[in-house]
């Protein structure tokens, strides 16, 4: 394990030390796009994109060459609360889909041409249930936190992190009651499609969950309610801020694992931009909390970190908007 952390407490102080964008490229990169030959604003938030996104690479004319899409697996054993419409058995089926290269998220990487990786954390052995006591403990935690740190690539130059694992939105809409607030009913969806009686049962999971582990602290909420998967996505998003890679965001389970982050220390997701908002009940709800505007609305819940990595193809345009388009003056037009 390299990641710079041993413990939660080690992990918050990593977050507490990210380093923010480069001022210089953010100015320059507005600069140019004030002269690139188009009306002011025309390209709408594009525009916008590609300011943020070269303010993360200190670069105010930059490329996107390298993205990086990593698919974390983990199960659950609050599955053992009938709180999903599938067996566990399907995590270990569809890591063996991803890594045959059989599922949507491997199809979008090739058109994009993101670099596509997938972690399975210890499928072998569950979490606890966390009606019980905590999912897992500190150094489980840890482990999965590192595994997602170790796994970006620093020369990668953007962040998709996607996920498996029947049962994790049962995790995630816990994760999310816990570091955001409300009640059980408001955060806990269908996921994988449970009927009426099904979400019943899955909302009360949650509450049972809730109301045995709070009140506690947001990386703590991690531990007690999430998952392996969950967590290494948060530590993989955290390494890219570490990085400075920009992240694309994927739906409600990524989301909800971000948030953790996020509440633990505000400003920990600056580096990251909403992938696209899912049919998921409470995304949107999640997304607000986090003031991201989803890039797409297509009515996705696949997960995978396919939302997301569909999106690459939207930041991918605006950077290439930005950088390629000629200014006034080079293409000989005349400026207002």
């Amino acid at each position: 394990m390299t990641a710079p952390f041993t413990s939660l407490s080690e992990f918050h102080a990593c977050l507490a030390a990210m380093p923010g964008p480069d001022a210089a490229a953010q100015t320059g990169a507005a600069e140019r796009n004030g002269r690139l030959t188009k009306p002011p604003g025309a390209l709408g938030r594009l525009e916008d994109l590609a300011v943020w996104y070269a303010g993360w690479r200190n670069d105010p004319r930059p490329a996107i060459v390298a993205p990086q899409v990593l698919v974390f697996a983990g199960n659950h054993g609050v599955c053992a609360q009938g709180v999903s419409a599938f067996p566990p058995e399907v995590t270990g089926q569809m890591v063996a889909n991803f890594e045959q290269g059989g599922a949507a998220i491997n199809q979008l990487c090739k058109v994009f041409g993101a670099q596509m990786e997938v972690h399975a954390l210890d499928l072998d052995t569950p979490t606890a249930d966390f009606t019980q006591g905590p999912a897992m403990t500190e150094a489980e935690v840890v482990v999965a936190l590192a595994t997602g740190w170790d796994a970006v690539d620093p020369k990668a130059d953007l962040l998709v992190t996607g996920e498996m694992g029947i049962g994790n939105t049962t995790a995630a809409a816990a994760v999310a009651a816990a570091v955001l607030g409300g009640d059980a009913a408001g955060w806990t969806g269908r996921g994988t499609g449970v009927d009426d009686a099904g979400l019943a049962r899955k909302t009360e999971v949650v509450a049972k969950g809730l109301a045995l582990h709070l009140p506690t602290d947001p990386l703590n909420a991690l531990r007690c309610l999430g998952g392996r998967e969950l967590a290494a996505m948060a530590g993989a998003i955290a390494a890219a801020h570490h990085h400075r890679i920009p992240v694309i965001l994927d739906g409600f389970i990524c989301c909800a694992a971000a948030a953790a982050l996020e509440k633990a220390v505000p400003g920990t997701l600056d580096h990251a931009v909403a992938g696209h908002l899912s049919s998921e009940v409470a995304h949107g709800r999640l997304l607000a909390e986090l003031g991201k505007t989803p890039l797409l609305s297509l009515g996705l819940r696949l997960g995978e970190g396919s939302g997301a990595a569909l999106a690459i193809g939207v930041l991918q345009g605006a950077v290439a908007c930005h950088s390629g388009m000629a200014t006034f003056s080079e293409a000989g037009v005349a400026d207002g």
